[in-house]
């Protein structure tokens, strides 16, 4: 008798990460400059306000809602669900760069010499890591 279970291998892959914030326009615009690049896309909602921002890194696009009730985790002590690492070649100035544009830096940093956590305009954590 044959099985009823068959395997099936998806292959796919991820080719939008979207996040929300108070304000979308401004945290897109945050990690596009991070990235190197600009907003690219904007989207409406059904009454024609401008609510979600986006742009492209290597095929991947990265979406910002705004989002009215949105509000930061209270990190550490709640776990993240999602949080972006970035990399650069020089972790020092990328760090003074992007607390220069909003960025802050908690006191708590588990990542010793590894990486540092910072937290983007909406409150949301991030690392950066040197030395890509």
């Amino acid at each position: 008798m044959p099985s009823q279970n068959t395997t099936v291998r998806l292959s796919g892959k991820i080719m939008c990460h979207a996040m929300w914030a108070p304000d979308g326009r401004r945290l897109a615009d945050f990690y596009a400059a991070a990235l190197g690049t600009e907003v690219g896309e904007v989207y409406p909602d059904e009454h024609g306000d401008d609510v979600a921002f986006g742009f492209s890194v290597n095929g991947a696009m990265y979406l910002f809602y705004t989002s009215a009730s949105f509000t930061a985790p209270d990190w550490p002590a709640e776990d993240l669900p999602f949080h972006m690492d970035l990399a650069f070649d020089d972790a020092e100035a990328a760090e003074r760069h992007l607390l220069a544009m909003g960025a802050t830096k908690p006191d708590h940093q588990p990542g010793g010499e590894h990486w540092t956590v910072l937290l983007d305009p909406s409150g949301r954590p991030f690392c950066i890591h040197g030395g890509y």
